[in-house]
């Protein structure tokens, strides 16, 4: 540990498992404060299980057992009573917000054309990816320009470079969420406020960060579950998936003084899938 996030308060959604477990714990070894918010239940709609509560009680021992401070809240981003709330009660536990990452997302209803998506699919892909974390930075941007200080980081994806096949409501909210950090950097220059996105690629399942977000793009595609990992590995030029562990790391130090004149910036953790 070299403590570069020591005496910061830092709040993370989707914290439960996948790469916002993997941030919580990479974070807490570098000294944070941490409110640790996920839904830890199932969206009607969404075809795939979501975290539970008992996940999301596991990434918080995780970072207890690193010697951090945790709050450990659930909260559905997609309600604004909900995020005034976990804004609020982190504060309160921890004082202001000095990092936010906006990692809470979907990857599905997905595995349809543009004509065959529904209003119900698009508007829960663009409420959980692109309005909610808008909406969380204007829950702690006013403070962070009041303390000339905050970073806000925020978890895209390739899908925000590039188009996918049949993915339009995603690709559509992550290309939101690279154009939001880039307006909000602006917006919060002045103030020494930062905000800078990650754009991970192709992230392996399972482990112990229990990620899933891989075989639901695989399943939406119709490829067979012992066929995923090579259709994923044939598309990657350095063939291998990205580790979530990785995604972290690129977080860590956007969040961190390490980069301090970085904002507005989009990081790429893709194996190179993005330079073709």
């Amino acid at each position: 540990m070299t403590g570069r996030l020591e005496d910061r308060t830092v709040l993370i959604t989707g914290a439960a498992r996948g790469v916002g477990r993997a941030c919580a714990t990479a974070f807490a070894r570098e000294g944070a404060r941490l409110a640790l918010v996920d839904i830890a239940a199932d969206i009607p709609g969404v075809p795939y299980p979501l975290a539970s509560p008992s996940q999301l009680d596991h990434t918080a021992r995780l970072c207890r057992a690193e010697g951090a401070p945790v709050l450990a809240l659930t909260a559905d981003v997609r309600e604004p009573a909900d995020v005034d709330r976990v804004v609020a009660e982190a504060s309160e536990r921890f004082g202001d917000i000095d990092v936010l990452v906006n990692n809470a997302g979907l990857v599905g209803p997905s595995g349809r054309v543009v004509h065959e998506v529904t209003e119900e699919d698009w508007a829960v892909m663009m409420a959980v990816n692109l309005t909610a974390p808008w909406r969380l930075t204007k829950a702690v941007g006013a403070a962070m320009v009041r303390r000339r200080r905050g970073s806000i980081v925020n978890i895209a994806s390739t899908a925000g470079l590039v188009g996918y096949r049949n993915f339009a409501g995603y690709v559509a909210s992550k290309h939101g969420l690279v154009g939001l950090t880039k307006a909000a950097a602006l917006d919060y220059a002045p103030h020494k406020v930062r905000v800078n996105a990650v754009c991970p690629g192709s992230i392996r399942d399972g482990g112990p960060n229990e990620g899933v977000m891989l075989a639901e793009i695989g399943r939406s595609l119709g490829i067979a579950p012992s066929e995923q990992e090579d259709a994923f590995l044939a598309q990657q030029p350095t063939n291998a998936l990205v580790e979530a562990e990785g995604v972290a790391s690129a977080a860590l130090w956007l969040a961190s003084d390490d980069s301090l004149h970085a904002t507005g910036s989009v990081v790429t953790v893709d194996g190179g899938y993005s330079a073709r």
